[in-house]
């Protein structure tokens, strides 16, 4: 996040921002349409894919439909992939991360956006005079810079409704000095995107993630973190199927699929809101996310073979039900998982694909978790067949 201070961004108003003179080479920008099924990160990433190498190359970005939570914000899980994870997802769209630096200052991003080009940058939206943030709420944020003359030139391709007014999709020019300290500066190249396909859904531990919201004692926290959460599936599911649709119809369910998931974070608001003026919260918002989350991966999740016979060896081993099996975070808290059928897996692995593991791939933190396996049998040459 941007060390900038309040009192700081405080004096930075709008008359701080231009657009660009009249026929500039300038690439256009998404579209509202476009960019509203992208988060804050992707949006960038994607506007710089398109711009490198056409309108829908970004759609790459949503080949694969996941929903993994991790530790998020109130001890609760998040769908919000890290930031970093979404650096390294970029290859699809044709993007290649080619330098990066850190704590970047204006005057200095002024330097490397002379020498470099320009620069994908992530930092604080509070202090971003452009965005309905500006002044009122920090997170990181991206945007992309260049230079304009002596100016900065900022395009960022991000949409949203927000408590404060609309954030569209633009260009603006600027003094370098009214931009925030960068967390993080990327340059990136291009390279080939070349066709990519759907892959296999990373899905699981639904159940304990609806838990964990139904459970934690502040309801507000609680539902001001399911409104991101909600609004980040929904954009995600809207992005993997623009990118389906480009192969062929996607049918009705699958499109009534992605406005359910549009109204829940509807309703997951309305519900925060209420709760905010201490008024009762709905019952029903946690089921119905429950619900949609089954139907999410009803319709998403394209089982990858291989997985799915080492999720079956290691249920039979341990004897439990293939699906506790996908959903356990670690293969240790499974009950019956210990150091004897740690040793039972890695044979019947061995047997079940016809392969030897490399000794030194028979690590801890490969053994005790589902994907790691599966990375073991893919490294030894094991295939569904």
């Amino acid at each position: 996040m941007s060390a900038v201070t309040e009192s700081a961004t405080a004096a930075w108003t709008a008359a701080d921002l231009a657009p660009p003179a009249p026929g500039a080479a300038v690439p256009p920008v998404l579209s509202g349409e476009r960019a509203g099924r992208l988060d804050c990160v992707q949006s960038n990433l994607a506007q710089l894919a398109d711009d490198l190498h056409g309108d829908d190359a970004h759609l790459a970005l949503g080949a694969v439909p996941r929903f993994r939570p991790r530790p998020g914000p109130h001890g609760l899980p998040t769908v919000e992939p890290a930031l970093e994870d979404q650096l390294a997802a970029t290859a699809p769209a044709g993007l290649a991360e080619a330098a990066r630096w850190t704590g970047v200052h204006p005057a200095e991003l002024a330097g490397l956006a002379r020498t470099h080009g320009r620069l994908y940058v992530v930092a604080d939206s509070f202090a971003m005079p452009w965005l309905p943030y500006h002044g009122r709420r920090h997170m990181e944020h991206s945007y992309l810079v260049a230079p304009h003359g002596d100016r900065a030139l900022v395009v960022d391709a991000y949409a949203s409704h927000t408590p404060w007014g609309v954030a569209a999709p633009g260009r603006w020019v600027t003094d370098w000095s009214v931009l925030p300290v960068s967390s993080l500066v990327v340059r990136f190249d291009a390279v080939p995107a070349g066709p990519v396909e759907p892959g296999p859904g990373d899905f699981g531990g639904a159940e304990e993630y609806v838990a964990a919201y139904a459970a934690h004692p502040d309801r507000a926290a609680a539902l001001e973190q399911l409104t991101t959460e909600t609004w980040l599936l929904a954009r995600s599911r809207a992005l993997h199927v623009a990118f389906l649709a480009t192969r062929g119809p996607v049918g009705d369910p699958v499109t009534a699929h992605v406005l359910r998931l549009a109204r829940l974070a509807e309703q997951a608001f309305l519900a925060y809101r209420r709760v905010q003026r201490a008024r009762p919260e709905p019952a029903g918002l946690l089921p119905a996310v429950a619900a949609a989350l089954h139907a999410d991966r009803e319709l998403f999740d394209t089982p990858d073979p291989v997985l799915a016979a080492v999720t079956e060896v290691v249920a039979e081993v341990v004897g439990v039900p293939a699906e506790k099996v996908r959903e356990a975070p670690s293969l240790s808290e499974l009950r019956g998982f210990g150091s004897f059928q740690v040793v039972e897996v890695v044979e019947a692995l061995e047997e079940r694909f016809d392969v030897e593991f490399d000794p030194d791939d028979l690590l801890p933190e490969t053994l005790h978790r589902l994907d790691g396996l599966r990375t073991l049998v893919a490294a030894a040459g094991g295939t569904a067949g």
